[in-house]
């Protein structure tokens, strides 16, 4: 995972202006990784199990997923649910990045395996910073191939 050429990364929001927002801190502090852009919890499932529209092989597994909880068709904890339940994706580290401060969604996050719970900052400059330092984490985080 600490490769040169980077990670894959999957970014799971609906939510335009953060998806801006992420691609840019992305571009600045870690260009090296790939980062994958869907919008809703089904189209991301079927990115992960290479089904309808992605079926092509050669489409990587995430190294890394930021998920949002409130989106359309599938929220995040029911794709969270999912992987942590599949013994073939379970290890792959999910980051909830949300705008959510329930302290409900916070311990079902953490309940169905989440390894992070994020909360959006809302100030730009800060959430641009966020971003870098959960990517800095994750690309020196040491796991299995």
């Amino acid at each position: 995972m600490n490769s040169t050429k980077g990670i894959p990364i999957l970014l799971v929001d609906d939510d335009e202006d953060d998806i801006l927002i992420t691609r840019r801190a992305f571009e600045r502090y870690e260009p090296k990784n790939i980062l994958y852009v869907l919008r809703d919890g089904d189209e991301a499932l079927d990115f992960i199990y290479h089904r309808a529209k992605y079926e092509d092989k050669s489409i990587p597994t995430p190294g890394l997923i930021f998920l949002d909880i409130n989106m359309p068709r599938m929220n995040g904890f029911e794709v969270l649910r999912r992987l942590k339940n599949d013994p073939e994706k379970r290890h792959i580290p999910v980051v909830i990045l949300t705008t959510s401060r329930r302290e409900q969604d916070k311990i079902e996050g953490y309940n169905l395996g989440v390894n992070s719970y994020i909360v959006k900052p809302v100030d730009f400059t800060k959430f641009m910073e966020a971003v870098s330092t959960i990517n800095l984490y994750w690309s020196l985080n040491q796991l299995p191939e």
